[in-house]
């Protein structure tokens, strides 16, 4: 007979003692991914970590995962640190909420429908022509930030296929959502207790590329309206739906967040993708050999196009591999609105609730060597008994990431096309380190030295 798991009979997670809280908070500011891994090793399952003046009831099962990003997930709005994002962000759909959250998703999501994707792979292909050449122009000169022309890349992307815009000419553009990025992530470490109007630096620099961003969006919307094509592109369905507000200065601002929210989020996840990606491909060079031979093979010397997706299935492994080892998306934060039990343990009404894709995908319960990179076991046919939740690069449940179909193409066709032409190699005695942001991205960037392939 199965036994059931009730309020009265669930047990509190196991964790660190309330004294330890101003240490938690410490290394939570220090480094984030220690935290989560040394939790999950630590205590397992489930554990509650006492930070500053908060307890975060951290979950790493899938079975756990599955429950509270989509079984219940009506249950549980977004938690820290992206509601703290929200002071920097504003209400866009990374940090909205309820009916606001459902009308912005409604909006957005017919811009990602499989045709239309599929309709945008000529625009990133000639992105990342575009990004080739210009490589091509620093073979055999000194190290480029890998980072920044892969930022570069993906803003273009974005602005081709969603904006109907030209977002390179927009110059300072990338470095204007770091610092916002970066101020969302102090949001976070100081649980938006730091008043914006102390001049710290950063709070400075995130002022200054707000007012900037808030200059590019108004241009952007201009251009816009003086279209007369009737263009259906998702920037034209912004404005018109946040023009219906009866307060016009209502609608301007909502109108800032979500196109602020929307070229933040586009772009970031897939460059930070690519970076590893491309990171790990100079560390396993029999790996770049054979995504090479495939593009090769593929590709010959025309530019890709969508139907070359489902031909590149080892580039295809190879960029969910990256995603395992080095999720976009590397946590996901959750708040109860209501008390539960979450696989045997209460969580209180309140309560702070961490998912982490960053440890679920390093679990040695369902992962072979789980932190080698091996993209074979993302082949077609390999054989897997794994649970669903234990891979969940692009969240799940209702807040399931809306661009992953045209983050996935991009970062294939591009792969494909740079290891194709170029070899791209790190500098020596540079560290690669993980900075979980908003992604999780490379502290830095990354300098390499461009080879022809």
């Amino acid at each position: 007979m199965a036994i059931t798991t009730t309020r009265s009979t669930a047990r509190t997670p196991p964790g660190p003692s309330r004294a330890a809280a101003v240490s938690m908070l410490m290394l939570m500011n220090r480094d984030r991914l220690a935290m989560m891994t040394g939790a999950a090793r630590r205590y397992g399952d489930a554990s509650r970590l006492p930070v500053g003046h908060k307890t975060l009831y951290f979950f790493n099962h899938p079975g756990h995962a599955k429950h509270v990003l989509a079984d219940n997930a009506a249950n549980y709005r977004k938690g820290i640190g992206l509601v703290h994002a929200r002071r920097a962000l504003g209400d866009g759909l990374l940090t909205s909420e309820g009916e606001l959250w459902r009308e912005q998703r409604k909006i957005i999501q017919p811009a990602f429908q499989s045709r239309r994707v599929a309709q945008q792979a000529d625009a990133i292909a000639a992105e990342g022509a575009r990004l080739v050449d210009r490589l091509h122009g620093r073979v055999g000169a000194g190290p480029v930030n890998l980072v920044d022309e892969l930022t570069s890349l993906t803003l273009g992307v974005l602005g081709r296929t969603l904006l109907d815009a030209d977002l390179h000419a927009f110059a300072g553009i990338g470095s204007d959502f770091s610092a916002v990025q970066d101020q969302a992530m102090f949001e976070l470490a100081t649980l938006s207790m730091v008043p914006m109007w102390i001049p710290l630096p950063h709070q400075v620099r995130f002022r200054r590329a707000r007012r900037r961003l808030g200059r590019v969006v108004d241009r952007l919307v201009a251009e816009s309206r003086g279209r007369a094509d009737g263009t259906d592109d998702l920037l034209s369905r912004l404005v018109e739906s946040t023009g219906r507000e009866a307060d016009p200065r209502v609608g301007q601002a909502r109108l800032r967040d979500e196109l602020v929210t929307l070229l933040l989020a586009g772009h970031e996840t897939t460059a930070s993708t690519l970076s590893w990606t491309l990171h790990l491909l100079d560390r396993h060079p029999a790996v770049w050999e054979r995504v090479h031979a495939e593009a090769v093979e593929t590709l010959g010397d025309r530019l890709p196009g969508y139907a070359d997706l489902s031909r590149l299935t080892y580039t295809n492994a190879v960029i969910q591999e990256a995603m395992r080892l080095y999720p976009p998306v590397w946590l996901l934060p959750r708040l109860a609105v209501h008390s539960d039990v979450v696989g045997g343990y209460r969580v209180p009404a309140g309560a702070d609730v961490l998912i982490s894709p960053y440890t679920l995908h390093r679990d040695r319960r369902f992962w072979d060597r789980p932190d080698q990179f091996e993209p074979d076991r993302f082949a077609p046919g390999a054989s897997t008994d794994r649970p669903r939740y234990a891979y969940i690069p692009f969240g799940a449940g209702p807040r399931f990431c809306v661009g992953n179909n045209l983050g996935m193409l991009e970062a294939v066709l591009v792969l494909a096309m740079l290891c194709r032409d170029l070899r791209l190699t790190g500098v020596p005695g540079r560290p690669v380190v993980a900075e979980p942001m908003l992604s999780l991205r490379i502290r830095g960037g990354l300098p390499v030295t461009v080879h022809r392939a």
